[in-house]
């Protein structure tokens, strides 16, 4: 009998992380969630995958702003469900500030999160994957690993920063069988979108109600939100044969924002 595929998936407690943690679940991998929230709620997420999808799924809340705790998120998966055969590098958080007033603080941990950490989970799995002769990884970025807007100077630049790690690592492996590649949302209705759009509008001085149609949407030619199924699908093509030829790709699932 073949041995279950295993899928770590950093930030999947909710939002996009949780889609593609679903999606890949349905499809029989074993999980790795992780990311934060309380205590009762994820274990409700993690039950409700086993018995949704016959799978095994754990939950680890390592800090993504720490290289050690990552580095044992990554041993436990191993241990524990066996070779990491998927990475899906999600976590992320946003901070929106005018550049000169931006918080150090929120710089670093943006960096640390939604860039850094990338390059600490990769660095665990990729020499096993290169071994085995398979493997994927996809990172999320974003719209803003593209194009940039105003007042998230931290989050654009570790988003770009991303898709140059994906190429990076991608050429480092592409005679083994692994595929790296990153996928690029537009507005995504999350828990992370949602909580910037008080603060987006604060900073520009409108209403909530104008920020989603004129400031988010109004860069979305569909006029409509990114649904996390709709990324799970994509997530679950790249793992698929038919995705083998596409590596170092920034795949845009933007609603037409970056076409313009």
């Amino acid at each position: 009998m073949s041995r279950r595929k295993c899928a770590v998936i950093t930030g999947s407690t909710s939002g996009i992380g949780l889609g593609i943690a679903e999606a890949l679940a349905e499809t029989g991998y074993n999980i790795v969630l992780n990311g934060f929230g309380p205590a009762e709620e994820i274990e409700a997420i993690r039950t409700g995958i086993e018995s949704k999808h016959g799978v095994t799924a754990i939950y680890n809340g390592a800090d993504m702003t720490s290289p050690d705790q990552i580095a044992k998120m990554m041993e436990t998966a191993e241990r524990e469900l066996g070779p990491v055969d998927v990475l899906v590098n999600n976590a992320g958080i946003q901070f929106v500030s005018p550049v000169e007033d931006f918080p150090i603080e929120k710089w670093d941990a943006i960096i640390a999160i939604n860039l850094s950490s990338a390059f600490h989970t990769t660095r665990a799995v990729i020499a096993g994957m290169k071994q085995r002769g398979w493997g994927r990884v996809i990172n999320i970025s974003s719209a803003h690993g593209l194009v940039a807007s105003p007042y998230k100077a931290a989050y654009v630049a570790a988003k770009h920063g991303i898709l140059g790690f994906t190429k990076t690592v991608a050429l480092e492996v592409a005679q083994h069988g692994v595929t790296v590649n990153a996928i690029c949302p537009g507005y995504v209705l999350t828990p992370l979108v949602e909580k910037q759009i008080p603060d987006t509008a604060k900073s520009r001085g409108i209403s909530e109600e104008s920020v989603i149609n004129d400031v988010m949407l109004a860069g979305q030619p569909t006029k409509e939100f990114v649904a996390v199924e709709q990324l799970g699908a994509l997530a679950v093509f790249l793992c698929s044969d038919a995705a083998k030829q596409i590596t170092g790709a920034s795949l845009s699932m933007d609603g037409g924002w970056v076409a313009q």
